[in-house]
């Protein structure tokens, strides 16, 4: 199962669930506590998902590995790109 596929499921279920509780179809006979609560909780998810994702964002950011020798093999290949244009009569 793919990610998008495992989101949307979750998603859905999540859905559904909200509303059965607020629309009370299956005629549990919550009490209106319940409803109220029930109510807003998509925004209350959407809040928690986005405190997540900054916060899933940020600790990639700080753990951030540092690839030395890519950017020494880089910094080679300039070099030789450079000398092979001067030959052709570029100027820098």
């Amino acid at each position: 199962m793919t990610k998008l596929l495992e989101w949307l499921l979750g998603i859905s279920v999540v859905m559904s669930t909200w509303g059965l509780l607020t629309f009370d179809l299956l005629d549990l006979k919550l009490p209106p506590v319940y409803k109220e609560v029930a109510w807003p909780m998509p925004v209350y998810l959407l809040v928690v998902f986005g405190c997540y994702s900054l916060a899933t964002v940020g600790y990639r950011v700080a753990t951030f590995n540092d690839c030395n020798e890519a950017s020494q093999e880089l910094q080679a290949q300039i070099k030789e790109a450079k000398k092979d244009l001067q030959k052709k009569g570029l100027k820098f």
